[in-house]
């Protein structure tokens, strides 16, 4: 018998009623326990019974962060409903593809996205529309709506959210979330991360992001302690918050760019980060150089791995190893195995450098409507996550590099199928080759490589400009390179390496200048 989801809200609603909840920077709006409960069961019974949300509908989110994200996200789970959080740095027609495949019933956004958000529902005929902010309909639906009667019976098993995630082949992969997966990521992060009902955590990351959402915010609302939650992140505000003793921040969590844009403020020298307990960092790897910066500030910052798909916890280094083992992700989290695996399927021994495979009630049951996906990314229940990993003889592990072409560039993953699908649009280009290359600021950018039609000109300036309308910023290919014709192994496909070898390194430097310009 499936194990039944329970409410946490709900749960301090009652346990800790006075207690704040969430704080939502940008409106100074502070709810506590009890207030978030009663927000977010309204909501909950307007969307069921004024816009006919049933079980397993799916309602859409595109806004900056914003505490009435979470909101949507736990009236969804009382009624049975799919959370869909999308991307606010996608453009239409990204954002198209992911709405049309999803089909949610309701677009929820805030004013800054309203005309993204409208123009896409009307191409995806999403039947309703909500407006976040004061004076809108957001609002107003909860001040008339009744508190809701009978929440849907639900389980582990069940669907809470669909996160999309880039996919190699071009179009994004709905990863399917369910409530077990979100409940052992409180639970397996609960204890690295030193997780309790005192813990007030800032959180800078986006909320459609696993990193965001999962990182720490659902595991402190999990343990009844408190969030701060930041619209956009501004690295000299951070700073700020964190300093200031009335705030009582305790916890962070960021990607690698984050750490580095504080450490690059006037303020970081005479910040107090004296009340941290923990900083955590993931989304990709983090160079030693700015681990020793916040190291001399006195704060460890504690590494760690994980995907979507798997909610996102999978290693997570203790904090009194974070300088000894520098680079490393750590070990496995409670409730999850790791296997590192040879091509042929047999697992790897210490030291040797294998793909990192993945199992556990934390992992994603698959992807929605992708068929196809799902049957080349498990082996009897194992993910393959597509990362060359290692481990050393203590039971560390590194994560080297990626098996598949994906880049990571502030954080975000960037795979150049999708950008070169972009690119081909051009009638100028012949053919097209993306590649991550080296960057002191953002890890790693992209870089283009271009072969022309004969008879055509095309300038890097109008690649530039139809990539910024069809692409997210931080897919956009920063460089831009100009050859007669990409190299091809015998099969003729083209040679990624030799892309790598060429372009790769020696033009790190070009790449890191051409951005500083």
């Amino acid at each position: 018998m499936p194990v039944r989801y329970y409410d946490w809200i709900a749960h301090f609603g009652r346990r800790t009623p006075d207690k704040i909840a969430v704080v939502d920077l940008a409106s100074q709006r502070r709810l506590s326990y009890s207030q978030f409960d009663r927000r977010i069961s309204r909501l909950a019974s307007h969307l069921r019974e004024k816009l006919g949300v049933k079980r397993g509908d799916r309602v859409a989110v595109l806004a900056l962060n914003t505490s009435d994200t979470l909101e949507v996200q736990f009236a969804c789970f009382r009624i049975g409903a799919v959370f869909l959080p999308l991307n606010n740095r996608l453009t239409v027609p990204e954002l198209q593809f992911i709405v049309g495949d999803s089909a949610p019933t309701v677009m929820i956004h805030d004013t800054d996205l309203a005309e993204v958000a409208l123009a896409v529902a009307k191409l995806c005929n999403v039947s309703s529309a909500l407006l976040f902010g004061p004076g809108g309909s957001y609002e107003a639906a909860i001040a008339a709506a009744k508190p809701l009667g009978t929440s849907e019976v639900v389980t582990l098993d069940d669907i809470s959210t669909i996160m999309y995630t880039s996919g190699t082949t071009g179009q994004p992969k709905g990863a399917i979330i369910t409530h077990g997966m979100t409940f052992w990521n409180c639970v397996n992060l609960g204890g690295p991360a030193f997780i309790s009902p005192s813990t007030v955590l800032l959180t800078v990351l986006p909320l459609f992001h696993t990193g965001g959402l999962n990182c720490y915010t659902n595991p402190v609302l999990h343990s009844g302690g408190t969030v701060l939650i930041m619209r956009a992140f501004d690295p000299g505000q951070a700073l700020q918050l964190i300093s200031d003793a009335s705030n009582g921040i305790n916890q962070f969590f960021g990607v690698p760019s984050i750490y580095q844009f504080m450490a690059q403020h006037p303020a970081f020298a005479t910040a107090d980060f004296s009340r941290l307990v923990i900083g955590g960092v993931g989304g990709a790897p983090m160079p030693v150089p700015l681990l020793k910066v916040w190291e001399e500030r006195g704060v460890a910052l504690q590494q760690g791995y994980g995907m979507t798909e798997t909610s996102p916890a999978v290693l997570t280094l203790d904090k009194e190893d974070a300088v000894r083992k520098a680079g490393s992700s750590g070990k496995p989290v409670l409730h999850t195995e790791v296997r590192i695996v040879r091509p042929d399927g047999s697992d790897a021994d210490v030291g040797e450098l294998g793909e990192l495979w993945v199992r556990g009630p934390n992992v994603t049951p698959g992807y929605w409507n992708r068929p196809d996906a799902n049957a080349s990314s498990f082996t009897d229940g194992w993910l393959h996550t597509g990362d060359a990993t290692r481990v050393d003889a203590e039971g560390f592990y590194y994560i080297v590099d990626r098996w598949k072409d994906m880049y990571i560039s502030g954080g975000e993953n960037v795979y150049p199928a999708e950008v070169e699908n972009v690119l081909h649009q051009i009638p100028a280009i012949a053919e097209a080759a993306v590649i991550g290359v080296p960057n002191e600021q953002w890890g790693e950018v992209g870089m283009a490589i271009v072969a022309v039609r004969p008879g055509h000109t095309l300038a890097a300036e109008a690649i530039h400009a139809h990539c910024a309308a069809n692409l997210a910023r931080f897919k956009c290919p920063r460089l831009i390179e100009f050859v007669e014709a990409l190299p091809r192994n015998a099969t003729g496909k083209i040679h990624k390496p030799t892309l790598r070898n060429h372009f790769g390194v020696s033009k790190a430097t070009d790449a890191a200048r051409a951005i500083a310009s």
